[in-house]
């Protein structure tokens, strides 16, 4: 069974900077896509950036691009998400989430397994 466990939310200002990381357990995590997503109140959840298997190849929604980084750690099972330049407006529920077939080609949301989700609150 995979478990995905998120940590590193909490509440800061705008302008600060958190890492929020997502520790996979369950299967050989190397060999798999992963995503952050986020979901504000009242709103959809949103795919902010995505990472291949290989970690050759990074996505990033525009509201979070030049901001944020996404990385992974093979050898600890470990997704990042570095968030920087912190607005309001980044306020959400941060999910990680981790594609169900090895070595895709791009990460698939439809067919995935999520985490249970950390809360970062930036204040202005």
């Amino acid at each position: 069974q995979v478990q995905l466990v998120e940590s590193g939310g909490g509440l800061v200002q705008a302008g600060d900077s958190l890492r929020l990381s997502c520790i996979a357990s369950g299967r050989t995590f190397k060999n798999y896509n992963m995503a952050w997503f986020r979901q504000a109140p009242g709103k959809e959840r949103e795919n902010i950036a995505s990472i291949t298997w290989s970690g050759n190849n990074q996505y990033y929604a525009d509201s979070v691009k030049g901001r944020f980084t996404i990385s992974r750690d093979n050898a600890n099972n470990t997704l990042y998400l570095q968030m920087n330049s912190l607005k309001p407006e980044d306020t959400a529920v941060y999910y990680c989430a981790a594609d169900r077939s090895a070595y895709r080609r791009f990460f698939s949301a439809s067919d995935a397994f999520w985490g249970q989700g950390t809360q970062v609150t930036v204040s202005s």
